[in-house]
């Protein structure tokens, strides 16, 4: 079992949890090279500025944080394995629990069509993983979330490690130092989420 006050200082020290497929053990991974989006830069493509605009999905946050978890869980159609075991889903319901982990939700028709969920620690925020049911849902919650950010002041988006996807959606890779200097400033301000 994950403990609660290990997991916050993983994070604090630029670590974050990943299960094995196969055995579902965790192991702690710090990347050379870490995926973070620049909010200051960020724009959102063309269709997903049309999808924020036409409302196309009701935007919540943290009104069903364990449907999102359990459908970034669920394996993808490319891939039939998934990093998020059920020890990393009990640890991260918790940490919803105690307001430190949220999730930012795109409904359709009263249905959950995609979105994503991580973790808020001083002025940076950890994103975990995004799933979508329904096309741009988990975009359209991507968006929400960099501009909640940038309105509460936020200086960190991490975005852990980085993929083709992440990359469309802005993200850059920087070196593990400057990963940590960044990490450092961001953990020093005091902003809450909610």
């Amino acid at each position: 079992m994950i403990r609660i006050d290990e997991l916050l200082r993983a994070y604090r020290q630029g670590f974050f949890p990943m299960a094995d497929p196969d055995d579902k053990k965790v192991y702690w991974c710090q990347p050379y090279k870490r995926a973070v989006v620049p909010l200051v830069s960020y724009n959102p493509s063309r269709d997903v500025a049309r999808m924020v605009r036409k409302r196309e999905f009701e935007v919540r946050i943290n009104s069903d944080f364990e449907g999102v978890i359990r459908g970034c869980a669920a394996p993808r159609k490319s891939d039939c394995q998934t990093w998020i075991s059920p020890e990393i889903i009990q640890a991260y319901l918790t940490l919803n629990q105690l307001g430190v982990a949220h999730s930012v939700e795109c409904w359709h028709n009263g249905v959950l069509s995609g979105g994503l969920y991580g973790l808020a620690m001083g002025a940076a925020f950890f994103g975990e993983s995004m799933f979508f049911r329904r096309s741009y849902a988990s975009q359209v919650a991507f968006d929400h979330l960099v501009m909640r950010l940038k309105e509460r002041g936020y200086l960190l988006l991490d975005a852990q490690i980085m993929n083709p996807h992440l990359q469309k959606l802005g993200a850059v890779e920087i070196d593990h130092d400057e990963y940590m200097l960044q990490l450092d400033c961001a953990l020093g301000k005091k902003i809450r989420f909610i």
